[in-house]
């Protein structure tokens, strides 16, 4: 019997388009599975499709999904059942069936469990295959208890072991070039949620529909609540601004936990208790996981969007891109380093980090301030456009073509 793999469509062989690349994205989660990376992947993938070349998409297993499905002229392989040490031998099957131009390792330790195994790929992969690292973030993976500094350096290691590597912003690029990387680029994400149109869209009956009491005024947050997120300093300042008499509530927009990040599911636990000792869980509204549709409602139903990043404003945090994608009034934290397309009071509100007092008065001027409001809309719309997925997948099959084609001597 032929392997499953041999079956899969060769889409890219069919497209008479200079330069088109077999690429294959290497996802530690993806559809159905909820999550950042998947959801960038995806859209990444389908993106590199639309410009003539032939994506694949290696990812784990689920049950209920297809082994192998195909979208928008992308292929999906299910294929590894645990991210472990049997990872690399499931990667170099699918090398040796298809032998793509290039492998691109979307990384985020909590996507592959923390498993050391995924930070020795590139090293291994390369010899056969140029491979290309993109770093969602630079966060260590687990290795063993006290292993301290040791952790960093799986990251450099990988890093160093790539063809070439990838950051979705300025901090985490300048971070690996003071490491001795020697090819970075950056390279921004989009919004996962394509917004909707929303003709007549209720925000009355919209709420109603959810038993939010009339006259509520609805602070939104998006995405998976975790330790870097702010979700302590955006209760405090829901707290704060009740005590002030206003009648606010906080819309938890999609799903709160995901599927990879255990500690997401510990980190939410201790929000609820915040949120009873402040006496402010009934003014916190949960959406659960939505589609795009209803997504795009939840934010019109928004006064403002509260992103409260502990280690400030970022273009590498989704959740960002999709409010700007939407046109929201925006509330978040000064970038830990200059970011100069985010403008206060322009395209953003900016607060410190980790002061909730201050989150509370730039939320209660927002609600207050007709103009401001409106400015911020028009602002985050058009500052948006900066970060089409079309721009993105680009950008990033040129450095693919560039990588696939250097000689061995470069």
């Amino acid at each position: 019997m032929a392997h499953p793999l041999a079956s899969a469509g060769t889409i890219g062989a069919s497209l008479n388009i200079r330069a088109a690349m077999r690429i294959a994205l290497i996802a530690g989660e993806y559809p159905p599975l909820q999550g950042g990376l998947g959801d960038y992947t995806r859209r990444l993938a389908l993106a590199l499709a639309e410009l003539g070349h032939e994506p694949h998409v290696l990812t784990k297993f689920v049950a209920g999904a297809p082994t192998i499905e195909q979208e928008g002229g992308v292929t999906v392989h299910r294929l590894v059942t645990a991210w472990n040490w049997e990872t690399r031998r499931r990667i170099e099957g699918f090398n040796r069936l298809f032998h793509p131009d290039v492998l691109n390792l979307q990384y985020q330790a909590a996507a592959y469990q923390m498993h050391p195994a995924i930070n020795l790929l590139p090293a291994a992969l390369a010899k056969r295959t140029p491979i290309v690292v993109t770093f969602h973030d630079l966060r260590a993976p687990y290795l063993f208890p006290k292993a301290g500094f040791l952790r960093w350096k799986s990251i450099v290691m990988m890093a160093k072991g790539a063809s070439a590597c990838i950051t979705t912003n300025v901090e985490d690029r300048d971070t690996l070039l003071r490491e001795g990387v020697r090819d970075v680029a950056m390279i921004p994400i989009g919004s996962n949620i394509t917004p909707v149109a929303l003709d007549g869209f209720d925000r009355a009956a919209w709420m109603r529909a959810r038993d939010i009491p009339d006259g509520t005024v609805l602070i939104g947050y998006f995405g998976f609540m975790n330790e870097s997120k702010g979700g302590e300093t955006l209760i405090r300042a829901l707290s704060e601004l009740r005590r002030r008499g206003l009648n606010v509530g906080l819309l938890h927009i999609g799903g709160q936990v995901g599927d990879s990040d255990p500690t997401n599911i510990a980190y939410a636990a201790r929000l609820q208790r915040l949120a009873v000792e402040l006496d402010v869980d009934r003014q916190i509204y949960l959406t659960g996981f939505l589609d795009e549709r209803g997504v795009s409602e939840a934010f019109a139903a928004c006064a403002c969007v509260a992103l409260p990043y502990r280690d400030g404003a970022s273009f590498r945090r989704g959740t960002l891109m999709a409010a700007l994608a939407h046109g929201c009034p925006i509330v978040t934290t000064r970038p830990r380093v200059a970011l100069p397309e985010l403008v206060d009071e322009l395209n953003v509100l900016l607060t410190p980090p980790d002061d909730a007092s201050a989150l509370a008065q730039a939320i209660a001027r927002v609600i207050a301030d007709d103009a401001l409001r409106y400015r911020l809309r028009a602002g985050a719309a058009a500052l948006s456009k900066r970060f089409q997925w079309d721009a993105i997948a680009d950008q990033a099959a040129k450095l693919f073509e560039r990588i696939a084609n250097r000689s061995p001597a470069d």
